[in-house]
């Protein structure tokens, strides 16, 4: 639950706004807008106070001697919206991600804990949880209990006490995503006491189950799952419905599921509309040039869903869930005040957007920039190791071939690897992955990615260790020393040259740029590599899954050449 956020004298003071004697600082009158328990459009007037409703229902204040009062006839109000389930991570950072979404609506956030966790201390890690705290907008997390990776030192950074350290945070609210879910089944009891330390906390357990049978469902239930954001068809819908799951329709760049699944849940009217909530999953940041929360509202209207219902499932749906309606999803008493004002229901892109009593866009203007934050504490990206000639040997037998943008299997090799360069009369390409600190590398090929890439470095992985493909050795130790450079980021160099780069100065993994600003950048990124024969949904995800052993078959991880299925190392890495 979080924690109480408001002084005595705090307090006092709104209950004197009650009483008449002491004004309120904005009064929203003449306002139509959504109450999220009685399910109904309400007429009223809204009183705040800096960043809490004092009242909302059919008075005005008695003293409104220093009040701003704003007319909102002909508009209608709804909850700020809330992700509950985003990767603050990919490519953009928390604050420049909320700073875009807020403009869209989007104003609170369930957030993935795992590349703070792996990348620095949880004690450097709770300083920037700290600062987005202050800022006029809501950010959440999650709690880790695996790496979804084959990582050296697994057992060294998910300690009971590490992740207690998190599950003791007010501003956690759930344990997972759990990707590590078959080790419960397989018998490890240290999993199952991380689950039962999060329920003793109150926290929710959200699973990852993609494809799950009945039997998988139950038996996670079991073990504490409360719920489930990977259904791909309306049977998978029913299912975890059917077993009690909370239900996250998904609409990312990789799954852009919620369409299909809402046409089909409207089709069968199915009165589970209550039970349901939307995410983007951690898109990547071109799939947000037309919102956020805002884009998924307007694919449930689209897809039939009545209004109120496609507003529930962005705001109070999810406050309920996570207990957070005290303070988020109601336009009622007592909560933020964090209000999106909208020219009609069928247009989820808000006129204006007030955070926390914070006007960050106001008559289709930004007001509002939220303030950066200092992110010393993740480090710079300073490779103190070259790469040279002898690290560049390929005499596998086998390779890991794209079957999509994430799912792999192993292939046999038949073109010859000794050269330092490959054809373009194939889609075969060089694959290193080589420890961010220089002590081991893992070398294969990968089949499927591009056909003439001719050299390409990318230090964000999932990891944070650096990827390196290419059809040519000597473009991809260019490309591997432009990234250095760079302190972090992109690169794609062809005979030669850098055609493109994409720095990532926080840490080597996060940009530092207006998500604007980075939009285009990867834009630009993305169509350097299908014009080299790229044609895969989305790249920024095949880097970062290369390493997942939650997904199937085989990846290159920190340890070697990984069979995700056998759970054993194929081909060890190579020290340097």
């Amino acid at each position: 639950m979080p924690e109480p956020l408001w002084k005595i004298s705090q307090i006092r003071q709104q209950i004197a706004i009650i009483d008449g004697k002491e004004a309120p600082n904005l009064v929203i009158k003449n306002a139509r807008y959504l109450h999220g328990i009685y399910k109904q459009w309400i007429q009223g007037n809204i009183w705040i106070n800096k960043d809490r409703i004092i009242y909302a229902g059919s008075k005005m204040p008695p003293n409104t001697a220093t009040t701003e009062i704003v007319d909102a006839e002909g508009q209608t109000i709804v909850p700020g919206y809330i992700e509950p389930h985003v990767h603050p991570f990919q490519l953009y950072n928390p604050q420049s991600f909320a700073d875009y979404a807020a403009q869209r609506g989007t104003t609170t956030f369930l957030s993935d804990n795992l590349m703070l966790f792996l990348a620095i201390k949880n004690k450097k890690a709770f300083t920037i949880l700290d600062q987005l705290k202050q800022l006029p907008f809501s950010f959440y997390w999650w709690a880790r209990f695996d790496s979804q990776t084959e990582l050296e030192n697994e057992h060294d950074l998910f300690t009971t006490k590490a992740i207690n350290d998190w599950l003791e945070r007010t501003d956690v609210m759930l344990g997972g995503e759990l990707t590590g879910w078959p080790r419960l089944l397989a018998g490890d009891d240290q999993m199952l006491y991380w689950l039962k330390l999060a329920k003793s906390h109150g926290k929710k357990i959200e699973a990852h189950l993609p494809g799950a049978s009945e039997r998988t469902l139950a038996r996670m239930k079991l073990f504490g799952a409360d719920g489930d954001h990977e259904s791909m068809t309306l049977e998978e819908v029913e299912n975890r419905i059917l077993h009690g799951y909370a239900v996250t329709l998904r609409h990312s760049s990789i799954r852009p599921d919620l369409p299909i699944l809402l046409k089909d849940i409207v089709e069968e009217k199915l009165n589970i509309f209550d039970h349901l909530m939307m995410t983007t999953d951690g898109a990547t940041p071109s799939f947000h040039r037309d919102g956020v929360m805002d884009k998924c509202i307007q694919v449930a209207l689209d897809a039939g869903v009545a209004p109120i219902d496609a507003y529930q499932m962005a705001s109070y749906n999810v406050a309920r869930y996570y207990n957070m309606s005290n303070l988020h999803g109601l336009i009622a008493t007592g909560r933020y005040a964090t209000l999106n004002f909208l020219e009609n229901e069928f247009n989820p892109v808000p006129v204006s957007v007030l955070s926390k009593g914070v006007w960050l866009k106001r008559d289709n203007k930004k007001e509002f920039t939220l303030p950066s934050i200092d992110w010393s504490a993740m480090g710079t990206l300073d490779l103190k190791f070259d790469l040279s000639e002898d690290d560049f040997q390929f005499s596998m037998p086998f390779g890991i071939q794209l079957v999509n943008d994430v799912i792999t299997k192993p292939y046999s090799v038949s073109v010859h690897t000794n050269e330092g360069k490959l054809h373009t009369d194939h889609d075969e390409c060089y694959l290193m992955l080589v420890d961010k600190n220089g002590k081991w590398r893992v070398n294969t090929l990968l089949k499927g990615f591009a056909t003439h890439l001719q050299g390409f470095a990318s230090s964000y992985s999932s990891t944070g260790d650096i990827i390196l493909i290419g059809k040519n050795t000597k473009d991809m130790l260019i490309a591997f020393n432009e990234m250095k450079k760079m302190k972090g980021g992109i690169v794609i160099v062809e005979n030669g040259r850098v055609l493109e780069s994409l720095p990532l100065s926080i840490g080597g993994g996060l940009s530092a740029e207006p998500v604007e600003v980075l939009i285009e950048q990867e834009l630009a990124l993305k169509k350097t590599l299908q014009e080299r024969g790229y044609h895969l949904g989305d790249a920024i995800y095949t880097l970062l899954f290369l390493q997942s052993t939650h997904l199937p078959y085989i990846r290159i991880t920190q340890r070697g050449i990984f069979d995700v299925m056998k759970k054993t190392v194929l081909f060890p890495s190579v020290m340097r």
